[in-house]
């Protein structure tokens, strides 16, 4: 500005050039000093101010008085209502020329098409709101359940949330939505507050401030406009405001301390809207039970003037029992514009308040031109939203959009880095020897297999059990004697509340019963809820906080025990000395996370390739049916199955089915004995045959060293094909080898039913000495190989191979699925057919 006051005067001054410059000068070095100040402080506008439009100016300059009245004006639509809806907000647009629209419960694909009705027949655009504090999922259905401010509260990496703010940003652009009402930057200082709690990012007003800093950069960054709620502050209350009206009691000293710190911080980075919450706050406004929403000291006073918020102000919805109580509907709209509100929110009677607006003009109370100005700021907002070049919202794949993969990913790392583990006694969570434990997991508050006990039973055999909250002493008596065998038990607080008053859903039987059994056992609990809740838990030893349950928090939480993930999140709120803000034990992972694909980097959509795949396969004949389990980088991004046992289309492939894995045995248990025997130094790679087989002397197999079996290059035979040999003449099965009946003789079990001659494997170990030796020295692949290896281990170790591989290995690690002969352990229901056998055995081959 200085220079182009200068270079003025230049021109038409040309007399005064020396004193113009040195005035210039001094002038310029005056805000350079002043800019220096220790306390000097840039304001920054709400983005939408910095606008000077003309379409602004030529919009606001044709506007009849009742059409800058209707602006100030946002009401309430349903997309869930029936036809009649679109007939009231048709008939508001027309007869009073509203100027917004605020939406709540309905669901996408409705409310984009009522909007786009609305938003061709109105003569000025509308101004779309939302409450969107957790995503759209707040007010409509088939979107993203996104975690509430309570469980953001508690990850210390603010990018997080940034990035919340963004992709909210881009799914409200995407339906059509110009105002989230979000963020919530009350502090939750009360743990009785029956409307705020977890819709607070916490009980610290630097936390509080910075994450909704986070927030409303996220939106705004992304041509949203955030809205700070609920201004004073309404976290130190224990009353609804939508049912009566709340006294905050708090000094002005406290309130400048605490309450208003948030909205401060918010103001000064350029927050663009606020919303007044109904409150009777006595250290502002002496006026006995009057809300501060209609309060000229709290919103001109205190907002405008003492603070310098010059952009919008909200009230909050007029239609609650706050302001009902008080005041008729019309009245306190007009009280709310004379205290210094924009737009009225959720008005109940327009075309009254409307009237009422007019009279207060006449008596002067209101003039046109602080009208104008409100006028002004709002048509600057819609500019600013692009709402000037109004286009339809797409409604194809406008579900597919709003559900994107990328989303679903975000809302996965945003818990993963909440989850916070308030107690940790001895660092034993993850849990790392498996083998030490016997699990078991109650759910209480869920009697369903929950996605919680799903995942437990991916790290470790678990059984499960549900109870409801409210069972008597006698059922949750028979749930300690069925845990009597048990010495760690998983228990998941479900179905909770976030009600103080009725104990944010914890009852004293549940309560009573995971404090009698954390003194007999070891109990790790997850609360799936409000932290306040922990209070009731101080004696147990091992605590996981996750704040809602969610299928996504579920499964995530109980990997953190398993090491699948590690925890990271703090404690946002105190709910007793135990369990205090910021309280929260920093674990690492240790086993394989099961995720989403974008943790790899490979988009989900990549995977459809996979099903393709195997859709083919089962098309085609290849295979009756499979799974899929596709793990990179120690992260689990496919566990899936599909198609059936047999061809007949009898029983769907689970997850939990079972295969029979074939030549894989010789990797996942022959060969891991060899190299735990090797590792224990009772083994030599440079070995023969002979020196640990000593029948073997003189055989042409005495000298093949143990390395030369491992490589398949001691020249061994391939295969022999005992079965062939093992059937007489008309191909059927040998009676002086195999019978139908189990004896003394017939004592080796091939299948169900089915025996064979124990003097059968002496023969058949001197066949394999007997065969031949060739191309010693290269490879050649040979079963022979791993017969040997057995063998030897076995004699080295003084166990059999299942045996062995079962204690140093799949017990230790969890692998409860992984065994030899699996009808010992598991029903033949869960096993799937390896195939029909029509040479040897004449029948299909099952476990």
């Amino acid at each position: 500005q200085l220079h182009f006051i200068f270079i003025e005067h230049l021109h038409l001054h040309r007399k005064m050039f020396k004193k113009v410059f040195l005035f210039s000068i001094l002038l310029f070095a005056a805000i350079i000093a002043n800019a220096q100040q220790p306390n000097s402080k840039k304001e920054i506008l709400p983005p939408y101010l910095y606008v000077h439009a003309n379409w602004v100016d030529s919009v606001l300059n044709q506007m009849t008085l009742e059409e800058k009245i209707g602006q100030l004006f946002m009401i309430a639509c349903w997309s869930n209502k029936s036809d009649s809806e679109y007939a009231r907000i048709s008939r508001l647009i027309s007869e009073n020329k509203i100027g917004g629209l605020i939406f709540m419960q309905g669901g996408p694909v409705r409310q984009a098409a009522m909007t786009n009705y609305f938003q061709s027949i109105t003569k000025y655009p509308l101004l779309i709101s939302q409450d969107a504090e957790w995503g759209l999922s707040m007010r409509i259905d088939s979107t993203i359940v996104f975690p509430k401010e309570i469980m953001l509260g508690a990850i210390s990496d603010t990018s997080f949330i940034y990035d919340y703010g963004k992709e909210m940003a881009r799914e409200l652009n995407r339906i059509g939505v110009n105002i989230s009402f979000s963020p919530v930057v009350d502090i939750n200082s009360n743990p009785l507050n029956p409307i705020i709690g977890e819709r607070s990012f916490g009980e610290n007003r630097n936390e509080v401030a910075n994450r909704g800093f986070a927030y409303m950069k996220g939106l705004q960054d992304n041509r949203v406009i955030a809205c700070a709620k609920h201004f004073p502050g309404h976290g130190d209350t224990d009353k609804d405001s939508h049912k009566t009206l709340p006294v905050v009691n708090a000094t002005r000293a406290e309130l400048d301390s605490v309450q208003l710190f948030p909205f401060k911080k918010l103001i000064d980075a350029g927050i663009g809207c606020m919303m007044v919450a109904h409150l009777n706050v006595p250290a502002l406004d002496t006026t006995q039970k009057l809300p501060s929403t209609l309060s000229p000291q709290i919103v001109t006073g205190l907002l405008r003037n003492e603070l310098g918020f010059h952009g919008l102000v909200i009230t909050d919805a007029l239609n609650m029992g706050a302001i009902g109580q008080f005041m008729k509907p019309g009245v306190a709209d007009v009280a709310a514009l004379l205290a210094g509100n924009d737009i009225l929110l959720f008005s109940q009677d327009v075309p009254t308040t409307v009237e009422l607006i007019k009279d207060a003009m006449t008596r002067n109370e209101i003039t046109e031109t602080e009208i104008n100005i409100r006028v002004r700021k709002i048509l600057q907002a819609k500019y600013w939203c692009g709402l000037n070049k109004w286009k339809p919202i797409e409604l194809n794949h406008l579900y597919s959009d709003l559900n994107s993969n990328d989303a679903k990913y975000l809302k996965q790392q945003m818990i993963e880095q909440s989850l916070t583990l308030a107690k940790n006694k001895n660092q034993l969570i993850p849990i790392i020897k498996l083998d030490t434990f016997r699990f078991a997991c109650v759910s209480i508050g869920d009697t369903s297999y929950t996605p919680f006990q799903q995942m437990l039973g991916n790290y470790a055999p678990v059984k499960n059990f549900g109870i409801l909250k409210n069972s008597g002493d006698k059922k949750f008596d028979a749930l300690i004697d069925s845990l009597k065998n048990i010495n760690a038990v998983f228990i998941s607080l479900q179905g909770m509340s976030r009600n103080g008053s009725i104990n944010y859903g914890v009852t004293d039987q549940s309560r009573d019963f995971i404090n009698e059994l954390s003194k007999k056992k070891k109990v790790f609990l997850t609360v799936f809820g409000s932290p306040y809740a922990l209070k009731y838990f101080d004696k147990v030893d091992w605590v996981l906080e996750a704040y809602n349950d969610d299928a996504i928090t579920q499964q995530l939480a109980a990997q953190v025990f398993f090491g699948g993930i590690g925890a990271k999140g703090n404690l946002p709120v105190s709910s007793s000395a135990e369990f205090f803000k910021g309280k929260g034990f920093s674990t690492f992972p240790i086993r394989n996370k099961f995720a989403m694909p974008e943790d790899v980097g490979i988009p989900s959509e990549a995977l459809t390739q996979v099903d393709q795949l195997a859709q083919q396969a089962i098309d085609e004949h290849a295979t009756p049916g499979c799974q899929v389990w596709i793990a990179k980088d120690g992260k689990v991004i496919l566990n899936k199955s599909y198609g059936y046992f047999t061809y007949d289309i009898d029983k769907k492939v689970e997850n939990n089915d079972l295969y029979d894995v074939a030549s894989v045995t010789k990797i996942a248990a022959t060969t891991l004995m060899v190299m735990k025997l090797y590792e224990e130094n009772k083994l030599d790679l440079n070995k023969t045959i002979e020196d640990y087989l000593p029948e073997f002397k003189g055989s042409n197999k005495a000298t093949i060293t143990i390395h030369e079996l491992l490589t398949h290059e001691g020249g061994l035979k391939p295969f022999i094909p005992f079965y062939k040999e093992a059937r007489d003449t008309g191909k059927n099965l040998n009676a002086e080898i195999f019978s139908r009946i189990q004896s003394k003789q017939f004592s080796v079990e091939v299948m169900p039913q089915l025996f064979m001659n124990r003097s059968y494997m002496d023969t058949i170990w001197k066949r394999i000495k007997d065969s031949p030796v060739t191309a010693r020295g290269k490879y050649v692949y040979s079963d022979l190989d791993f017969y040997f290896l057995k063998r030897i281990a076995e004699k080295i170790s003084g166990k059999q191979l299942d045996q062995f591989v079962y204690e140093e290995f799949y017990s230790p690690l969890g692998l409860a699925t992984i065994s030899f002969n699996p009808l010992r352990f598991f029903p033949l229901e869960d096993i799937v057919p390896s195939n029909y056998d029509y040479f040897f055995r004449k029948e299909k081959i099952q476990g």
